[in-house]
């Protein structure tokens, strides 16, 4: 089965076969094991062995702890990328044009006000969490239509943080 993974601006096909545990990855395969156990997710890879906490699913996004570290990884699989190849949205991709936080945390500083034009993956918004800044950006093209918070805000995970009009 294939699937096709962005984190932050890098993407990558993932070619499975289940029934073996491998993985191939940019040509290169790996056997892997994956269970569950005492809460926790164990991804052993080769010999390496990581830790996978605090799994959270939205569609497409996946957030989760990968050995303390924060992760946000988006998956397509393959009617997803037929979908899109063919030119298609699902009802839920069209006019989406809420940015929530992904994460409780402070917002920094805002990039994009009331009014301004964005295109889809503009920053638009800057959000300190785990002592790290995340650079949020618009999942639409479109108009600002509102703001919700300020600089300095405190918001909780899927707060709204602004709204944007769709064009295009």
């Amino acid at each position: 089965m294939r699937y096709e993974t962005s984190i932050d601006d890098e993407t990558r096909e993932l070619e499975f076969n289940f029934e073996r545990h491998q993985v191939a990855v940019d040509e290169r395969e790996y056997t892997y094991s994956f269970e569950q156990q005492n809460g926790r997710y164990l991804l052993r890879v080769g010999t390496k062995l990581y830790k996978i906490d605090n799994v959270e699913l939205d569609h497409h996004t996946v957030e989760f702890t990968l050995d303390g570290q924060w992760c946000r990884v988006v998956v397509r699989d393959e009617q997803d990328l037929l979908l899109d190849r063919l030119g298609f949205k699902t009802a839920a991709e069209i006019g989406k044009g809420q940015l929530n936080a992904p994460m409780p945390g402070k917002i920094l500083e805002l990039l994009a006000a009331e009014g301004d034009e964005v295109e889809l993956g503009d920053p638009v918004a800057i959000l300190e969490a785990m002592k790290m800044e995340n650079e949020l950006k618009a999942p639409v093209n479109g108009i600002v239509t509102s703001v919700a918070v300020n600089a300095g805000d405190s918001v909780e995970k899927n707060a709204l943080i602004l709204e944007i009009e769709a064009s295009g």
